[in-house]
């Protein structure tokens, strides 16, 4: 994916050096951050981890945080995504004469204060409907890889998987603004652990069907930016974090009713249900029997 020279967004937030305070949420995933930056990107993240990524910072706030070039390159890049997507919900809001304003994008180290809690590094990328706010570390990836099982492989994957990672927090915005999100807390608050998963899933399944919408719309306004292989590798990342891969790698053990995000053909396939329609009454995933592919 060509992404210089792109628009960037300045709804964002830059927490980096800051000391952290009471925080907790949830997001795409805690594998998300072995696929992110690296791999994505294919920018050296040595240098922006060093040697104490993951642990807790200071209880003092630096106010002389300097990021590394690599790591200027990568923000760049997510303000890029952030912006198109900005661009692509409201002009999508407007045209339906629906009320739309964006979420902002906090940028953070370690640990952060959201509406939601207390998060940590290890949490992943999240969105917090809370205070309408995505949440994105870039510091605790080494950390999390070296977590990871020696079997856990990632095939190299470029920024476009960064990009639908974005996009599909960015989705959960849109959800919230759709009122989606007060709908599923509720049933948080009536069902049973395992009845409420099954929701769960396919509220997630939705914002992967509405990353697919950003994908299929910023590809049509600018298809100069987009390059053969970018689709196949977003494409990659979905089926990568399925819950029956994770669980495969990493537990040893797939348990389909503690499933909260889909697995890897229902993620890969409400993708590109978004990505191939364009049409956010596709990613209609709550009315189906069962929202397989």
């Amino acid at each position: 994916m060509r992404w210089r020279g792109r628009e960037e967004s300045t709804n964002v937030e830059d927490r980096r050096g800051m000391s952290p305070r009471m925080v907790a949420g949830g997001g795409i995933g805690a594998l998300l951050l072995a696929v992110l930056i690296s791999q994505l990107t294919g920018i050296d993240i040595s240098s922006i981890l060093g040697p104490s990524a993951g642990t807790a910072p200071s209880s003092t706030q630096s106010t002389q945080y300097q990021p590394s070039q690599a790591e200027q390159d990568v923000t760049s890049f997510v303000k890029g995504i952030l912006r198109s997507n900005e661009k692509i919900w409201g002009q999508k809001f407007q045209r339906e004469g629906k009320s739309y304003h964006n979420p902002q994008m906090v940028l953070y180290s370690a640990q952060v204060t959201s509406a939601c809690g207390m998060a940590n590094a290890g949490m992943g990328p999240f969105y917090c409907p809370g205070d309408q706010k995505l949440y994105l570390d870039l510091s605790a990836l080494g950390n999390m890889e070296r977590q990871l099982k020696s079997n856990v492989s990632f095939k190299k994957a470029g920024d476009s998987a960064l990009a639908y990672i974005v996009s599909h927090e960015f989705g959960h915005h849109i959800q919230t603004l759709m009122e989606i999100s007060d709908w599923l807390n509720t049933q948080r608050h009536r069902l049973d652990t395992a009845s409420f998963n099954q929701w769960q899933v396919r509220f997630e399944l939705q914002a992967d069907c509405l990353a697919g919408i950003w994908a299929h719309e910023d590809q049509k306004l600018h298809p100069e930016r987009w390059e053969e292989r970018d689709i196949p590798e977003a494409i990659k990342v979905a089926k990568v974090v399925g819950d029956d891969r994770i669980q495969s790698e990493l537990q040893g053990r797939v348990r389909p009713d503690t499933f909260t995000h889909g697995t890897s053909e229902q993620r890969v396939g409400w993708f590109y249900e978004g990505y191939r329609s364009g049409n956010l009454d596709k990613c209609d995933t709550f009315h189906l029997p069962d929202p397989r592919f």
